[in-house]
């Protein structure tokens, strides 16, 4: 199957979801990327720090404002990729149709990527290499 789209999900919406959908935006600027929270954060920005890691690498995530997931951004995916199995399992039980296009961002190395909401920013920077990491993973099937 062709991807055309693909949904990044994570709880707020404000921290591993945004970093991971600006880093594939960056590898695949001709698809459609987008990002969610399962509670996401309505209107907020990107957090501080998660900011700071990407200003490292040359990426301005400033514009980014945190929704909630909904059907629309599911069904409109064809590819969603979520940060733990927790989350890949609530959303396949809410959203039944979902099933057999939610892979774990880790997928490739068998891991979750861990949530650094209010740690600090070495917590921050080494979440953002993981994720750095889990997206070329992707590379071949993307």
């Amino acid at each position: 199957m062709q991807i055309r789209t693909i949904l990044v999900v994570c709880i707020g919406n404000i921290c591993r979801s945004p970093m991971a959908e600006y880093l594939l935006k960056q590898d695949y600027p001709h698809l459609s990327i987008e990002s969610a929270g399962i509670s996401g954060l309505t209107g907020h920005p990107a957090d501080a720090k998660a900011q700071l890691c990407m200003q490292h690498l040359n990426i301005d995530m400033s514009a980014h404002i945190a929704k909630k997931l909904n059907s629309e951004h599911l069904k409109r995916a064809d590819l969603i990729l979520v940060m733990s199995k927790n989350q890949q399992s609530h959303i396949e039980q809410t959203w039944p149709f979902a099933k057999g296009k939610i892979f774990r961002l880790g997928h490739w190395q068998h891991k979750n990527v861990p949530d650094p909401y209010q740690h600090d920013q070495t917590f921050f920077n080494d979440t953002c290499q993981l994720i750095q990491q889990c997206v070329t993973d992707w590379k071949n099937y993307i």
